[in-house]
Formats: C-alpha cells, sequence, structure tokens
C-alpha cells in the first residue's frame, strides 16, 4: 500500500534548512538591506554577459551573445538611513582615461518613482503600500544622469547571502543594443542584485518588446539573460577615477538637482535628444571637463542644456482598444 502524498509532504517540511512558506517569510531589516547596499561600493574588475534565450517572434532569430567588461569603482555619494546613491566610474587602465558611467539611487520604503512610460518619456508613478512596504526602490540613471529605470523589491538575507530582487518593470535599450538594432523599442525586466564573497552580481531577466505609444505591448521578440559580475579588483590603480569625481562632484550635484526637479514635474519629462541622448551626454560632459580644468561653469550654462533637451511630457495617452 504506497502512503499518501500528504506524508511525503510532511518528510519535506521536516527536511534540514526547508520551511513552510510562512515561516521562510523574514521581517524587514533595513540596517541590514543597507550594509548589503554599502557593501556594492569599492574597486571592481567587471564582466558584462547577454544571451538571448527564448525567441518569441515568429521567424526571429537568435541574436549573438554578448561579452565585454571594464574596470569600474562604485563610490558613495549620499548615505542615509532611508537612502544611498552611488555612483560608477569607469578606468581605461591603460590610458588613465575616466568615464562617469551609471548611478544607482536606493530608497527605502519609496511611496512613488518615476518609471519609462514611452519612447524618450518618464512619468512618476504611485508605489502601492503593500508592495513598497520593508521594500527599497532602486532608481538606475545615464551617464549624463538622465533617468533608466526604477525597480521595487525586498532584500532578503537568508542562508547569509544577501540578495535583492525588483518587480518587473519597463526600461529603455541600453546603449549596447540601441547602437545595432531598432526591431524592438523597450525591455520588460525583473532585476536582481546579490553580494557574495570578493564582490557582488548584478541579474537580469529581460524581455524585448515593442512598444506602442500609449504604453500597451504591440509584440514580444525575445528573452534575454543578463548577468553582470563585479569581483574586487586591487591591480588597478583607480586615483584618475577619484581625482575626477573630487574635482566635478559639486557640478554632478547640479546637474542631479536639474534631473529632480524636471522628473517631478506633474507630467513627467522627455528628452528631446535622439535615443543615444549625445545632445545633452556631449555639452554635460564638456562642461565637467571644464570644471575639472578649473574653469568656472554657472548654473545658467547648465540650465541652457537643459532648456534645450528637456521638456514636460505632456498628457498621458489613453490605452489603445
Amino acid at each position: 500500500m504506497n502512503p499518501p502524498a500528504t506524508f511525503f509532504f510532511a518528510l519535506i517540511l521536516a527536511a534540514p534548512g526547508v520551511a513552510p512558506a510562512q515561516e521562510a517569510s523574514t521581517t524587514p531589516d533595513p540596517d541590514k538591506d543597507r550594509q548589503a547596499i554599502l557593501a556594492m561600493q569599492g574597486e571592481y574588475l567587471v564582466r558584462f554577459a547577454f544571451d538571448e534565450t527564448v525567441l518569441l517572434a515568429p521567424g526571429y532569430e537568435r541574436a549573438p551573445a554578448q561579452r565585454s567588461g571594464g574596470d569600474e569603482t562604485v563610490i558613495v555619494v549620499e548615505d542615509s538611513p532611508t537612502k544611498i546613491v552611488l555612483q560608477h566610474i569607469l578606468l581605461d587602465a591603460k590610458s588613465g582615461h575616466v568615464t562617469k558611467h551609471w548611478r544607482q539611487d536606493w530608497m527605502y520604503e519609496a511611496p512613488q518613482r518615476w518609471e519609462f512610460a514611452a519612447d524618450q518619456t518618464w512619468r512618476v508613478r504611485e508605489i502601492p503600500a503593500d508592495r513598497t512596504r520593508g521594500a527599497w526602490t532602486q532608481c538606475v540613471y545615464e551617464v549624463s544622469d538622465a533617468p533608466r529605470y526604477c525597480g521595487t523589491g525586498r532584500w532578503n538575507h537568508r542562508y547569509g547571502v544577501a540578495t535583492w530582487t525588483s518587480d518587473r518593470t519597463w526600461r529603455p535599450l541600453p546603449r549596447r543594443e540601441y547602437t545595432r538594432r531598432s526591431d524592438y523599442n523597450a525591455l520588460n525586466v525583473e532585476n536582481r542584485h546579490t553580494i557574495v564573497p570578493g564582490g557582488w552580481t548584478h541579474e537580469q531577466d529581460n524581455t524585448k518588446v515593442v512598444r506602442r505609444a500609449d504604453g500597451s505591448t504591440e509584440r514580444t521578440i525575445a528573452r534575454e539573460s543578463g548577468f553582470n559580475d563585479y569581483r574586487k579588483d586591487t591591480d588597478v590603480d583607480f586615483r584618475p577615477a577619484y581625482d575626477y569625481w573630487n574635482a566635478t562632484r559639486d557640478y554632478w550635484a547640479k546637474v542631479r538637482a536639474r534631473w529632480d526637479a524636471a522628473l517631478a514635474h506633474p507630467e513627467g519629462l522627455r528628452l528631446e535628444t535622439k535615443v543615444d541622448g549625445m545632445a545633452m551626454i556631449v555639452p554635460l560632459f564638456t562642461q565637467a571637463g571644464e570644471v575639472q580644468e578649473g574653469k568656472v561653469v554657472g548654473d545658467a550654462d547648465i540650465d541652457a542644456v537643459f532648456a534645450e533637451w528637456v521638456a514636460p511630457a505632456g498628457p498621458e495617452p489613453s490605452l489603445a482598444e
């Protein structure tokens, strides 16, 4: 006579390290969360890997795998109980050339976030209370500090490993894609950050989508797996990166303040640049370079760039029938 299925279920629950779902849940620990976020600061050898996996469109052929990497330092720009700002800076170790890279802002129990709503358009959305309770919202910014995407999720510290997993949100195409293809215009993404021995990792579960102007989905192309590996690096002299940041940090603080003001507009913001954003990247990086050389860049100079290329998004279109 075979034992009932409930017998095996009871054995599974009794196995070491396995607990019922209600026991597996954890109480939010913002201090421990903060330690995990701050653990991402430091000097790294970074490797980026992206592979298309599931093909979703008829006749679509899998794109070649993408591999790249570099040397990057992550600097803490702001650190408070409810907000942490991390700035990434790339360094070409051979030439000493420095590139201000992406930025990640972390906010605890944020009541709202901005979201990628349509091509070159971002709008502020309220975050449901049950989703943001005990959770951190991560917002990621372009090299010019223009917005890219946000995600909200809770840190999990079970088994001695700190992992944050976001909800699924929209983001524009990354530079590695929009420079070579135009067959889709948005990514629907779940992000996962994990603190590991010797560094941290960033996993991406991406779906490539053709999205209409009203935000609805026309069709999906493929799924993609992304894996960014940050390994502690002690062989590179990052002093040029720190020299750059120390010289320009006040300038970039002014740039961030203007983006914050633009994102706070009730209708959100729209970039009037091409998708590559170079119309803003070039003048802002040029101004930062002038500041590094000791020249004066006035507020009016920064305002002129924003006045030319950043505008209110306008009323939101209704969803297609």
